[in-house]
């Protein structure tokens, strides 16, 4: 994650003020961890070295998938629109997840 990023996350942290983090974490369909996980992990460290909070790993198998599933229900039928909405719902959907186990 380059130096402007991390500024961005910097400004967001500064205005929600939030208690903690969740970062999606990549796994295979059958659980196991590959490249993208071990890139998950250190983008986590990172914001829990720079920002000082606590920072969930929530498993985000499937998400993207689900997403695309509910853009398409809801008539969403094109899928580059899809796809310009498709990471923020399948944030969404981890959110979700960690609430979900967490509460």
């Amino acid at each position: 994650v380059t130096d402007r990023r991390f500024a961005r996350i910097a400004r967001l942290i500064d205005e929600w003020q939030p208690v903690a983090l969740v970062v999606g974490l990549p796994l295979s369909p059958d659980g196991e961890a590959h490249d993208m996980t071990a890139r998950a992990r250190r983008f986590a460290r990172q914001l829990e070295g720079r920002y000082r909070l606590p920072v969930a790993l929530q498993d985000e198998r499937f998400t993207s998938a689900e997403a695309d599933s509910t853009l398409r229900d809801e008539g969403v039928r094109d899928w580059r629109d899809r796809k310009k909405q498709l990471d923020a719902h399948a944030a969404q959907l981890i959110l979700k997840d960690y609430f979900d186990v967490t509460a």
